[in-house]
């Protein structure tokens, strides 16, 4: 199939594993906020074993598919629980594998959204913060402003699975200016 428009990829990684997970239902509700030219792959981090620096002269599968995929991609959305005032362990292994070995970091120059979604009022801010503070040592250029700190109470969601009515205009105004900043990153995608 021949296209005819270029489409930004945009790779989004859900630091949760949890299969009714608030933030994969806030990941997949959000890509339907972006423009027809983003294109949007769940990329997946629970099948990657534990990071272990003896193993990157010969990373495992899981590990090499998963690089692959960050690479392919143009940019990047993270989306992201807190736990105990950070970022889950399964998504500081996959940052970890994918930045190794030394000079094969996968993260470098790509653009980034961060968001994520709790029950507390403060939903994931100490998460985001030291998420934010990663990336910036993996060379990930982050887009500082909306911050998105989500608190999970009815009517997030629709009955659709969409974002509910009162708070579809944040995040459409988060997803604008996301574009926008992919686009200062990436003018041309190939």
């Amino acid at each position: 199939m021949k296209r005819t428009m270029k489409e930004y990829r945009i790779a989004i990684i859900v630091g949760s594993l949890r299969k009714d997970s608030f933030n994969r239902q806030l990941a997949n509700a959000l890509v339907r906020l972006a423009p027809g030219e983003f294109s949007f792959s769940d990329v997946k981090i629970g099948e990657l074993p534990l990071y272990n620096q003896d193993d990157d002269a010969r990373q495992a599968e899981s590990v090499l598919r998963f690089k692959s995929r960050i690479r392919e991609a143009h940019a990047l959305i993270f989306v992201t629980p807190e736990y105990n005032r950070s970022i889950p362990g399964v998504l500081k292994n996959a940052l970890d594998h994918a930045s190794r070995p030394s000079g094969q970091n996968a993260w470098s120059g790509k653009p980034a959204g961060i968001l994520g979604v709790s029950p507390s009022a403060a939903g994931t801010a100490m998460a985001q913060q030291h998420l934010r503070n990663i990336l910036a040592a993996l060379d990930v250029a982050v887009l500082a402003q909306p911050e998105a700190f989500i608190q999970q109470k009815d009517g997030l969601f629709d009955q659709k699975g969409d974002i509910g009515e009162g708070s579809r205009q944040f995040l459409q105004s988060w997803m604008d200016r996301y574009v926008a900043w992919v686009k200062l990153h990436v003018p041309s995608p190939l």
